[in-house]
């Protein structure tokens, strides 16, 4: 069974960090634009204001699908128990590689919101609030 724990961790290890990060980009945005730390994409680093509203966004969606996949991802694992390491890597593996889904679909709306929100030099469209 200890093998069975050690693979459960490595599901949970995703989710997790979507969970524990989104928090932090939600109230605690990296302060400064910065090329290797928090949500780097050229319309995010535009400005000052494009950086905050791009991680609360992103913070809110990956908090959000952080909850949700914790659950979808774990629980199969806990079918696994008795079964073999060979069945138990597998089943891990392919779970961890569809964890990516969650993590990286969350770039399609905050760039779509940053694309309506703000030009392409990070300037608030004008008449538009905040969506």
């Amino acid at each position: 069974m200890g093998f069975w724990i050690y693979m459960l961790i490595m599901v949970l290890l995703i989710p997790l960090s979507m969970i524990i990060f989104g928090a932090i980009y939600i109230k605690n945005p990296p302060k400064n634009i910065n090329t290797f730390s928090g949500y780097r994409t050229e319309k995010s680093m535009a400005s000052k204001e494009t950086w905050e509203y791009s991680h609360k966004l992103f913070g809110k969606l990956w908090l959000i699908l952080g909850l949700v996949s914790l659950p979808i991802f774990s629980i199969p694992m806990l079918f696994l128990i008795n079964e073999s390491t060979t069945v138990i890597s597998y089943v891990g593996l392919v779970l961890t590689f569809l964890e990516f889904i969650p993590m990286i679909v969350p770039v399609i709306p905050t760039e779509i919101m940053l694309k309506k929100n703000f030009d392409e030099n990070g300037n608030k469209i004008s008449n538009q609030k905040y969506k």
